[in-house]
């Protein structure tokens, strides 16, 4: 009798099992089919705390004791929100196994837990499901369905390519700048993923400083850098319309693409020429270098405002009006769907044709010979009003709490909302309080505005009457 209880047991052991997955499961289709936008703030908040367990361990630092949790938490959050802002020095504080677990929360947040998900599905055969297509088209912002399968083989591919072509490329100017042979190879990795993933975390105590020295190091280090972040923040959309259409063929991209290019390209020049300029004559930053130096500076310091994180002059030497210039383009970030934060520059893009179109006397908003509906001008509309109205709070709070000048604490509160990771060191000088704060703007940064934009974009009614028009004064 005993034996059968015992030959019973596992049998029942699985039952149990097999009925707590499906119960498990029933619940991630529900939530799948009524809100994918619940499910992915789940999905990543689990993620972050994951990661954060994993920091904790005594094992992810130098010195073999346990990191705080607070220290932890911050570090996981910036990771996964591809942030790059930092408590704790990266590089002297965290061993190889708390850089690794850094790596893999940057890859992760970058493309999208949930779309890192369906792409390994796809990698073992199975066919993508409704539940599946909704968490992706969730997660990357697609507009049809039918998109979504070739979209997720895109973005496979691309990482892997540009992180691979990247990590190449990095190694080689690693091993000019005499690093070693294993050494180069781990750093053009990590460099690599953070840079397209715009994560802006450094294996280096000195972060890129030092590979300012030659033009050597400029064209292998840091213009390879500068790339990954560019294509980073174009979003994958984006790069599967240039691969489809031909990166040349204006006429044949779709009114995203075009917008998303021209909007991008149109900041970073922007950003180059101001930059350059407000910094030419500083002494602290630039005015001791040459031409051309000053010029590669600019272009670098445009770029990592757009969502890149990273630096080669200290942000507290720069400027006030440099500063300012930096919360703008950080506010603005990159593309829709991409691994970079912000508002969004289609946002940006479709708010300035409106005003416009306003300047102009026309009744519809233009662009590229395509009408936007008003659905989509009122989504934009709420996503600056909503960011804007994030960073105004944060900023109040963390007043009141540290103390500290307006232009240090809006410009890191501005860096954690667009998750750009440039930084004053105000982070690091916070206590729990601040840094919790700062925990909760780098997630709803991350998370927040897409997911937001999308539930405005899904709920759609039509009232069966209307009310009288009245105008209000405006302005």
């Amino acid at each position: 009798m005993p034996q059968t209880l015992g030959a019973r047991a596992p049998a029942v052991d699985r039952t149990r099992l097999r009925a707590a997955l499906g119960a498990t499961r029933d619940v991630i289709d529900r939530l799948a089919q009524s809100s994918p936008a619940r499910l992915a703030v789940l999905v990543f908040a689990a993620v972050v705390a994951a990661c954060t367990l994993l920091l904790w361990l005594p094992l992810s630092s130098q010195d073999g004791r346990s990191t705080s949790f607070t220290d932890a938490l911050f570090t996981a959050t910036s990771a996964v929100t591809v942030t790059g802002l930092t408590v704790v020095p990266t590089a002297e504080h965290w061993s190889l196994a708390g850089h690794v677990i850094i790596l893999v929360a940057i890859q992760l947040g970058g493309l999208g837990t949930l779309t890192m998900t369906s792409i390994l599905a796809m990698a073992i055969g199975r066919q993508l499901g409704l539940r599946s297509k909704l968490i992706t088209q969730e997660a990357l912002n697609v507009g049809r369905l039918g998109e979504v399968g070739s979209l997720l083989r895109t973005v496979a591919i691309t990482s892997v390519v540009i992180e691979g072509t990247l990590a190449v490329i990095l190694t080689i100017g690693f091993l000019v700048a005499g690093e070693p042979p294993a050494t180069s190879l781990w750093h053009g990795v990590f460099y690599s993923i953070s840079a397209f993933n715009n994560g802006g975390f450094t294996p280096h105590s000195d972060g890129l400083v030092p590979y300012f020295d030659t033009a050597a190091h400029s064209w292998l280090i840091l213009f390879p850098v500068c790339l990954g972040v560019l294509l980073g923040s174009l979003g994958f959309p984006v790069i599967l319309v240039l691969r489809q259409m031909g990166w040349l063929k204006f006429s044949r991209w779709n009114l995203n693409t075009k917008l998303t290019v021209v909007t991008t390209f149109v900041l970073l020049i922007i950003g180059w020429v101001l930059w350059s300029a407000f910094e030419w004559n500083n002494s602290a930053t630039i005015d001791g270098e040459s031409a051309g130096h000053k010029i590669f500076q600019g272009f670098f310091a445009s770029t990592m405002m757009r969502s890149g994180g990273f630096n080669i002059v200290d942000m507290n030497d720069i400027e006030p009006v440099t500063m300012l210039l930096t919360d703008a383009l950080m506010f603005a970030g990159g593309a829709p769907a991409s691994t970079g934060g912000g508002i969004k520059v289609t946002t940006l893009a479709v708010v300035f044709l409106a005003i416009l179109a306003e300047a102009r006397g026309d009744r519809h908003v233009i662009a590229f010979y395509r009408t936007v509906p008003d659905s989509v001008l009122r989504i934009a509309i709420s996503v600056i009003a909503m960011g804007a109205t994030i960073v105004l709070v944060s900023t109040g709070v963390l007043l009141a709490i540290s103390g500290q000048p307006l232009d240090r604490v809006l410009f890191e509160v501005i860096s954690a909302y667009a998750t750009c990771g440039l930084s004053t060191g105000f982070s690091a000088e916070m206590g729990v309080a601040g840094k919790i704060v700062l925990v909760l703007v780098m997630f709803v940064g991350r998370i927040g505005t897409t997911t937001v934009a999308t539930a405005l974009a899904l709920r759609s009614r039509r009232r069966l009457y209307q009310y009288p028009e009245e105008r209000p004064i405006i302005g």
